[in-house]
């Protein structure tokens, strides 16, 4: 299925109509917010909590939004053209707009989810580490670092990404210079060690708090499970009882290598897919 594409205060528009201006800071600068949502059976999944994201991410770039209740009639016009049938990425992009000033730029675009993402959830992933350059704590000490913050700034989350396929590897998990696991370029590391599903802490690493991974951690209970957060090396997860990354689009993959290391696969990955309701 084609891409659908929305403006904000228009409404849908034929998908390559051009919208940015080339002194947009967005495209200049990566000075915007971005959120993606998977959507299912033609409805944004989780959108509330994806906007509450993309509203902390905005302050701390100090960028005003349009109002909430636009944004959530934004994403409803994109998903009204949508197929029910088909299984999407919502994208809901904020730019700071033109350079010489004026209102933020606002879309939404809706797009199929990649077959090999689809695919992930079922084969697993092959996973490599490799360092932010940055201790697990420093981001929460410098607020221009943009800890926690879902930016337009994505040239490092994807040269990253190629850098693994280069090595034959499927994504790549961030580690901190004093030896933490950290998150993945597009997605949140969450484990399970004697019936605690864990995560990275957000608030102290300044990592991307993941909306999945929160809705996971806060359901827990339902797979007989216990929630908790905390630091961990990676040659830790090498015995865990389960490793998987977490995402809006990928739903949960499971880490079926971690730097070479064969990891154990889990019985639990089919409870905790369903449990997040992807196919």
């Amino acid at each position: 299925m084609a891409r659908v594409l929305a403006l904000l205060g228009v409404g849908v528009v034929p998908a390559d109509t051009p919208i940015l201006r080339a002194d947009d800071l967005g495209v200049l600068r990566g000075d915007g917010v971005f959120e993606t949502i998977h959507v299912r059976d033609g409805e944004p999944w989780g959108l509330e909590p994806h906007l509450d994201r993309m509203a902390r991410s905005a302050e701390r770039l100090s960028m005003p939004l349009p109002p909430r209740a636009d944004l959530v009639e934004l994403a409803g016009q994109a998903c009204a053209a949508w197929s029910p049938e088909v299984e999407g990425g919502l994208r809901i992009v904020c730019t700071r707009g033109p350079e010489d000033g004026g209102p933020v730029t606002a879309y939404a675009t809706i797009a199929p989810v990649a077959a090999a993402t689809i695919a992930a959830r079922h084969n697993g992933v092959a996973v490599i580490t490799a360092t932010l350059g940055v201790p697990a704590e420093v981001r929460t000490e410098a607020p221009w670092l943009l800890g926690g913050a879902k930016t337009l700034s994505y040239a490092i989350n994807m040269a990253s990404l190629r850098w693994a396929a280069g090595q034959g590897a499927d994504d790549v998990l961030w580690v901190s210079v004093d030896g933490y696991a950290l998150e993945a370029p597009t997605s949140t590391l969450v484990w399970l060690v004697d019936g605690v599903l864990y995560t990275v802490p957000a608030a102290t690493t300044g990592i991307l708090a993941g909306t999945t991974a929160a809705y996971l951690l806060e359901h827990a209970g339902e797979l007989g499970m216990r929630a908790d957060e905390r630091l961990i090396r990676p040659a830790e997860l090498h015995d865990a009882d389960g490793v998987w990354l977490t995402s809006s689009s990928r739903g949960l993959a499971e880490v079926r290598t971690l730097d070479g290391v064969t990891l154990d696969p889990s019985p639990e990955t089919t409870r905790m897919r369903k449990l997040l309701g992807y196919s």
